[in-house]
């Protein structure tokens, strides 16, 4: 999406596999199957989504992906096909030189494995090394010290070595990136999850990370089964779907993979959602 001298773009890092009752939670099998195919091993393919904002004064890029440390790893586990991200963005003119910004929605690998790659001694460096990464410090410190539920989505080689490096700039709430593009924790789904809202001319757009993982999430109760807080994902849902519809902003999903986006409106006072390309 073009807006004026700003461009708006998902970029795909690929796809993995998610078992469904984790990706569904409450929802039996028998009404999510009817949306979306499960495999033989009950898991359901979902998107790796980056979203690329570039302006003249700064590019950002909001979340990485998985990346390509562990591929091999997460292809048997996750049925990862990805390594996608770089290639993507290459094919807007840009080298990982020029990202100015990474904005991270959480710290779990599928968002932030994209942030380092290893080296020829096997150690992790930053993907980007001109970037300054932006990350709730909640999210920061959960990710640090998983507990038992979470540790298994968490590896320290993808945000550490930022640290190290004095890359990060933690944050405590809402911040506005640059003008026209703000943060606002929505942690539901996890301590210093953050969703991104774009405003640029008369166009709204919103990243709503894992809060709306899909378009399959859209009804209220279809909440994942790994939402560390669900009362509040439901909550904070409710709100980002009625501001969506009333301000006529566009969502990305994180996760979502034949359809990325979409608005929400109201029709006879239910919400209908209507896929849109970006």
């Amino acid at each position: 999406m073009n807006i004026g001298t700003t461009s708006i773009n998902i970029l795909k890092d690929g796809t993995f596999l998610l078992d469904g009752g984790t990706v569904f939670g409450q929802i039996p099998k028998s009404e999510w199957e009817t949306q979306i195919k499960p495999d033989r091993r009950n898991r359901v393919r979902l998107g790796l989504n980056c979203v690329l904002i570039m302006t003249p004064e700064k590019n950002i890029l909001v979340d990485t992906g998985a990346g390509s440390k562990r591929t091999a790893e997460l292809k048997e586990k996750f049925g990862l096909n990805g390594n996608k991200l770089m290639r993507n963005l290459k094919s807007y003119g840009l080298t990982a030189r020029d990202i100015d910004v990474v904005v991270l929605t959480q710290l779990q690998f599928a968002h932030s494995g994209g942030c380092t790659k290893l080296d020829r001694t096997g150690a992790a460096v930053p993907i980007f090394p001109k970037a300054e990464y932006v990350v709730q410090e909640e999210c920061w410190n959960e990710a640090i010290n998983p507990n038992e539920r979470f540790e298994t989505q968490f590896f320290e080689d993808d945000y550490a070595p930022l640290a190290d490096r004095d890359m990060i700039r933690f944050l405590d709430g809402e911040e506005e990136i640059i003008p026209g593009v703000t943060v606002s924790v929505a942690d539901g789904p996890a301590k210093g999850h953050q969703v991104v809202f774009i405003e640029r001319g008369s166009e709204r757009i919103v990243l709503a990370g894992d809060l709306i993982p899909t378009p399959y999430h859209l009804p209220l109760t279809y909440i994942p089964a790994d939402s560390e807080f669900p009362n509040e994902t439901l909550a904070q849902k409710r709100q980002l779907i009625e501001t969506a519809m009333d301000g006529g902003w566009l969502i990305i999903f994180g996760h979502g993979n034949e359809c990325s986006s979409g608005y929400v409106r109201d029709r006879g006072g239910k919400p209908q959602f209507i896929p849109v390309k970006l």
